[in-house]
């Protein structure tokens, strides 16, 4: 033991209980001590940490007195060191699944998908590190993917090797080390080494190519043959060589799943192994569509398949379920063979859950309902038949018992009941207690039953009376949508009794405006007609039947016609706003075709309409105003609609007020008289008015403040109609105009959000104190969250939502919006992002929202994009040591050289000479020379902005 290690272990001494790990370079100074660390019981460090020990160290290279990098020296202690490591890995015996750095096999594993966690806000730092991580393995597997052609071909000739040969050991690397000339530790025709048959080298390689084969079949699926092939050939010799004593590194498991993968894919199968696995059994039966459907026979093969693996567990729980799912599949698309089959199938995985100590399925459950004799004996019959009488443990004694107690339970046919408690395995299983409360609670639903069971007639041989013949037809004219079907039920129970038959069903409703209208009506027939079809219709429209909706107010329209001209109007006003949602809705799911010219004019027409004692529903005024504002029809609203209506219905008055509002955008300061309208409608929606009270000593006290009753409709209605509208320039205006009304009564000059035309509000408030500041934060949030829903990639929404974020200090979520509105509009950031988005307003919250989260080194960076470098800023925040950040990993995007020269002398004077050297080699890089012409050095930062904004974006999405 060296001096160093003696004066450790000296030391440590005090810890008897965690022994001293050996350095790397103490195996230099006595070689002897390898294999005696390699033969102790856990060595520390481990046969694989060695290993990458003594490669790092003989591949590490060196800086000359110029600081410049030179490749590792090829002197006679890095070739010890190489040496050293093939001796652990002759010492490992050259496993593959411990050595697996490079080749094929990291190329393959890398292929299979992995579950990604997504960190939060305050795993930053451990999210970089892996990210870091991450990016360093893939280019490493890049690395391999260039050379995996060069690897198949090494691999594939080495299939033509017939003869045996010898791999080091220990030994013979000795002896190599020791004479040079030996190449395989003796003589080149020596036997020396560990011997390796032929057969072993082919299972080997059969079953890498299959792997790196079947990976590539993802792009080229004619592959999937080949690799069909070599794992075929690996599972043939694997079956010859003993595998225990074997090199092989193989996963017999995974060669399993590959062959049974690649059968699928390529739609071949072997017969043998049909005929002796279940997995092949069924799924040739499936495959052949022979589920042996007979009446005659009690089971199937495809049954007793399942029934013998309900004992030898062999068939994984999810498959025998798929095969249930696919086979009630088809007995829904009409294939009526398959209902017997289906339900023993359904019997046989209750009993297997049953063993698991599962629930059983719902559609278990589901037979159980009404069973057949025929179904309880065949359940009976499985459980029999499920239980290994020669391995029988008392937990599945106790799981089968526990089933057929809960068997019993569901049952709800007495007889049925007691065909279960009276088979053996009810008096094998279950326990004496539990047999008798089972039996009595048995007896005593027998005897409830025998107690009805009076003679009843037949329901055929019941008298048809007035009373059955209108149970029927009332609850026929509840299911009916058939207009006619509907009229003619109400005539046959008109002629029976004279009653009102609108109110059979509670549920049927129509809107207060009309009740009085439809009930004045003085045919009863009629009314019970009118009011039916109007409460159908307006149901088929909430579940969006446009389609049967239409029918049924067409009906509804013909029949009024004939004798009231008011609720003619009624259902013309109606119908079209059905017709409107139904365009809404269409639009809604992406079909963005404009409206018919019929549809806009019918609209145009109910907002001219003249008010003569006529009911109107305001929701028809609010709908058919979105609808005029989604479909930019602002000129029309602005121009043409009657005062008398906009002072009648408040969502016209709005409609008016926004779309001239957009409409005189453009224009100068002195045309925006509706933009103040607007802006004191919408303040006196979010008014509170307050409430004084007396007191018993005669104060007067200030009571809660509630939502003012002086707006034109309630602010939980203004959001509901704001949330119907599209039109991206409406909702910019309305978001505009609450972020100009959040500044105000938040009155916090540093902290404002921005939004676009913000300048056309009015700038104060004569009566700040009767506005509800959390209505309008609330509803501003609302609003964004809303119109993001709609267009996700609107920059100037987005820059919104990340200010709202800023404001109430949630800078994680900011910056992933502020992030966000760079890539809408820079195609990911491979184009610059324009000044008018990225100010320096915006940038410097980015700043401040990375110097909270302890992003130090990002806030350095970003300090360069302002239009003047803020150094302080920057060096103040890379003398932070607490960063949350991946720290000199961000060196690369740093173009500015006075921050690089200061990153290198915080280094020096701290001690940090790795992070120097990262410092000295972003600084010396040729495209930063101050000499460079200004294009080249505005080429170079642009290319870092763009890399710096891709990798924050990784990070904050």
């Amino acid at each position: 033991m060296s001096a160093e290690a003696a004066d450790r272990e000296a030391v440590s001494g005090s810890r008897p209980c965690t022994p001293p790990q050996t350095s790397w370079f103490e195996f230099l100074l006595d070689p002897s001590l390898l294999e005696q660390h390699l033969q102790g019981p856990h060595p520390d460090p481990s046969p694989v940490q060695l290993i990458i020990q003594f490669l790092e160290q003989a591949s590490k290279p060196s800086v000359n007195e110029q600081n410049q990098v030179q490749p590792p020296v090829d002197n006679r202690r890095n070739r010890t060191l190489k040496l050293m490591a093939l001796k652990v890995a002759a010492h490992l015996r050259w496993d593959l699944n411990m050595l697996e750095k490079g080749a094929i096999r990291t190329i393959v594993l890398s292929s299979f998908p992995e579950k990604q966690t997504k960190p939060g806000p305050h795993q930053l730092n451990m999210m970089n590190l892996v990210q870091q991580e991450k990016e360093l393995m893939e280019n490493i597997l890049s690395v391999l993917r260039e050379q995996a052609t060069d690897s198949i071909m090494v691999l594939e000739r080495a299939l033509n090797i017939k003869k045996d040969f010898y791999i080091h050991t220990l030994r013979t690397l000795d002896l190599l080390a020791a004479d040079p000339s030996t190449a395989n530790g003796e003589t080149e025709s020596s036997t020396a080494g560990l011997h390796i048959s032929a057969d072993h080298l082919h299972c080997q390689v059969h079953y890498d190519l299959g792997g790196i084969y079947f990976q590539q079949g993802c792009s080229e699926t004619s592959v999937y043959e080949k690799a069909r092939e070599h794992f075929r050939m690996a599972r043939e010799l694997l079956t010859k060589l003993d595998f225990s004593a074997s090199l092989c590194c193989l996963d017999e498991q995974r060669l399993a799943g590959y062959w049974s993968a690649c059968r699928t894919l390529t739609g071949t199968s072997d017969p043998n192994e049909s005929q002796h696995t279940p997995y092949g059994q069924i799924s040739s039966f499936m495959r052949n569509h022979n589920y042996g459907v007979s009446k005659n026979s009690q089971s199937t093969a495809l049954i007793e398949a399942f029934i013998r693996d309900n004992v030898t567990f062999s068939l994984p729980n999810s498959f025998r379920h798929s095969i249930q799912l696919e086979l009630l599949h088809k007995l829904q698309q009409g294939d009526k063979a398959l209902e017997e089959v289906c339900h023993r199938l359904c019997v046989c995985n209750a009993v297997r859950d049953a063993l698991e100590g599962g629930v059983p399925c719902v559609s278990f459950h589901q037979l159980l309902l009404n069973p057949s004799k025929n179904t309880i004996s065949f359940l009976l019959e499985v459980c029999a038949r499920s239980l290994d009488k020669e391995h029988l443990s008392e937990t599945s004694k106790r799981k089968m018992a526990l089933f057929i107690k809960t068997v019993c339970d569901w049952l709800e046919d007495v007889s049925l009941a007691f065909m279960v408690s009276s088979h053996k395995l009810f008096n094998e299983l279950l326990q004496d207690e539990e047999k008798k409360i089972q039996i009595q609670q048995l007896r005593k639903s027998s005897a409830a039953v025998n107690l009805s069971a009076k003679q009843l007639p037949s329901f055929y041989d019941i008298p048809v009376s007035a009373s059955v013949n209108i149970s029927q037809l009332e609850q026929q004219l509840i299911l009916s949508l058939d207009a006619r079907h509907i009229r003619q039920i109400l005539i046959e129970l008109h002629g029976m009794a004279e009653r009102p038959f609108w109110r059979v069903n509670s549920k049927w409703e129509v809107p207060v405006d009309y009740v009085n209208v439809i009930l004045a009506i003085k045919d009863n027939l009629t009314r019970d007609l009118v009011y039916v079809l109007m409460a159908k219709g307006l149901h088929c429209i909430s579940i969006k039947d446009f389609v049967h909706a239409r029918q049924l107010f067409t009906a509804c329209l013909e029949l009024v016609t004939e004798f009231s001209p008011k609720l003619r109007q009624v259902m013309l006003n109606e119908l079209l706003l059905m017709e409107v949602r139904g365009h809404e809705a269409g639009a809604a799911e992406g079909n963005m075709e404009r409206p018919p010219s019929d549809l806009v004019s019918r609209v145009r027409g109910y907002l001219e309409m003249r008010i003569h004692d006529l009911p109107l529903r305001q929701i028809v005024g609010e709908e058919c105003v979105v609808f005029m504002l989604n479909w930019r029809e602002n000129e029309y609203l602005t121009l043409q609609v009657p005062q008398s209506l906009v002072n009648n219905n408040p969502y016209i008055k709005l409609g008016q007020l926004i779309a001239s509002t957009c409409k005189e955008l453009p224009g100068p300061k002195e045309s925006r008289r509706t933009a103040k309208e607007l802006w004191e409608v919408v303040v006196q929606i979010c008014s509170v008015s307050s409430q004084h009270k007396r007191t018993n000593e005669g104060r007067v006290s200030l009571l809660k403040q509630r939502e003012s009753s002086l707006g034109i409709l309630p602010r939980s209605k203004f959001m509901t109609f704001m949330k119907k509208l599209r039109e991206p320039l409406v909702l910019t205006t309305l978001i505009s105009l609450f972020v100009r009304l959040h500044s105000i009564v938040r009155d916090d000059i540093v902290n404002e959000v921005t939004a676009e035309h913000i300048s056309i509000w009015p700038s104060s408030l004569a009566n700040l104190q009767s506005v509800d500041v959390e209505a309008v934060v609330v509803t501003l949030k609302e609003l964004v969250n809303y119109a993001l829903t709609l267009n996700p990639n609107n920059q100037s929404w987005l820059c919104t939502q990340a200010d709202i974020y800023f404001v109430t200090n949630q800078y994680s979520a900011a910056m992933h919006y502020y992030l966000q509105a760079g890539t809408v509009c820079s195609d990911y950031f491979t184009k610059p992002v324009p000044p008018d988005v990225y100010t320096d307003q915006v940038l410097k919250r980015m700043i401040k929202c990375c110097s909270l989260l302890n992003c130090h080194t990002q806030v350095a960076v970003l300090c360069q994009f302002l239009r003047e470098v803020d150094y302080m800023t920057a060096f103040k925040a890379l003398q932070e040591q607490n960063s949350h950040d991946s720290m000199d990993s961000f060196y690369d995007y740093i173009w500015d050289v006075t921050i690089l020269e200061y990153l290198t002398y915080m280094h020096h004077k701290r001690g940090e000479s790795d992070k120097r050297q990262v410092a000295i080699k972003a600084i010396g890089q040729t495209e930063l020379n101050s000499s460079n012409p200004e294009e080249v050095l505005q080429l170079a930062a642009q290319k870092r902005k763009k890399k710096f904004l891709q990798a924050m974006a990784k990070l904050y999405f």
